[in-house]
């Protein structure tokens, strides 16, 4: 994401023009946005004309418009974001009051205005436009005839292929069609790899599956790096991680991610973090339940003791339609980093736990 203009007062009302370059972003505008806002962007518009012999036409043009907020829909998977709103500014297509849709796009800007940005939503500016927060980590989740290829980031995960080839089941006397359909299938596979992973950021690949697929297939892909000399793969083969998957869906990456022989490799990646505070919160509660605190009332409670080390927080949390209810959330967290906590704000994509407190002195009372 690029921050190109920021104009916000003192008494925190203003607007931001930012750009979205890559899928991810789409997702921290999603997180951005809420009901009610104005957003100001590039669309497209059906239009009727009328020519002057009377006859009646339609045609699309490409307009700008300032929309007042009041739907947002967005698609995790193909990373599109839909903005549903009612125009607020003189446009010479569309009336005043009228609905629109607008698809933000990647490489056009768009303008956000907001009557009050509070901490949470200034963070995520600068969390999205931080270029050291990129996808340090990839994942291939594997079974025969079944892949999917994906990129691993502290916010979400981005699905960037899905390789799927039919496999025939072995015959008695005759493996040729299946051999051939398994040689097929590998070969996309690591076609995937090589159009969708930058081998500059990523740290390290986990290939995932039941059975012994994930070794069939290292076996092929580095057999054929040496047969057409291919450097990227043979240069990067210790990044390679082999693990187990319960199955080839992309469901089985969280289960992936929560072993501790995976968390262990993965120390030093961005992605590691966000599943280790979890797993800490949980052994917490379950080893030392005076230090660890779930449910808004009682994480409150142990905020205003002062006494929070570590607040993990669902940005889900910060969707919330109650604009009340909202700025609950947000004070609870300025609370807690104005005396010295950490604050961790996960995805609900990661997350089953949406708001709880770890390493908390105990509380009495």
């Amino acid at each position: 994401m690029k921050l190109l203009h920021k104009d916000i007062e003192k008494d925190n009302a203003g607007q931001v023009t930012l750009m979205p370059e890559e899928a991810e972003d789409m997702w921290h505008t999603y997180n951005l946005l809420q009901v009610g806002d104005s957003l100001r962007a590039s669309t497209i518009r059906k239009v009727q004309t009328e020519s002057p012999t009377g006859s009646v036409g339609s045609s699309r043009v490409r307009t700008t418009l300032t929309l007042s907020v009041e739907t947002i829909d967005f698609d995790s998977q193909a990373c599109q974001l839909r903005v549903k709103g009612t125009n607020i500014e003189e446009n010479q297509y569309v009336k005043m009051g009228a609905y629109h849709t607008i698809e933000l796009e990647l490489n056009r800007k768009f303008t956000l205005a907001k009557k009050s940005w509070d901490s949470v939503v200034l963070d995520r500016i600068e969390q999205a436009c931080d270029a050291t927060q990129k996808a340090d980590v990839a994942a291939v989740v594997m079974q025969e005839g079944l892949a999917n290829l994906v990129l691993v980031t502290p916010a979400m995960t981005l699905l960037r292929a899905k390789v799927e080839v039919t496999i025939p089941r072995k015959r008695k006397g005759s493996c040729t069609q299946h051999e051939k359909a398994l040689e097929r299938f590998y070969e996309a596979v690591m076609q995937a790899i090589l159009r969708h992973i930058n081998f500059d950021v990523v740290k390290c690949i986990l290939v995932a599956s039941p059975g012994f697929v994930r070794d069939q297939f290292i076996t092929y892909l580095f057999k054929e790096a040496v047969r057409q000399d291919n450097k990227i793969l043979l240069e990067n083969r210790p990044k390679f991680i082999l693990v187990h998957s319960s199955s080839g869906h992309k469901y089985s990456l969280k289960e992936i991610l929560s072993d501790p022989t995976v968390t262990s490799r993965l120390s030093d990646t961005k992605a590691a973090g966000e599943v280790k505070a979890l797993e800490d919160f949980y052994k917490m509660l379950q080893h030392e339940p005076d230090r660890a605190f779930y449910g808004l009332a009682h994480v409150e409670k142990a905020a205003d003791a002062l006494a929070i080390d570590t607040l993990l927080i669902s940005d889900k949390l910060f969707r919330h339609q109650d604009v009340p209810m909202r700025s609950r959330y947000v004070r609870l967290v300025d609370n807690v980093r104005d005396n010295g906590g950490n604050v961790r704000t996960d995805s609900a994509e990661w997350s089953s736990c949406h708001l709880a407190v770890s390493h908390c002195r105990p509380i009495r009372g």
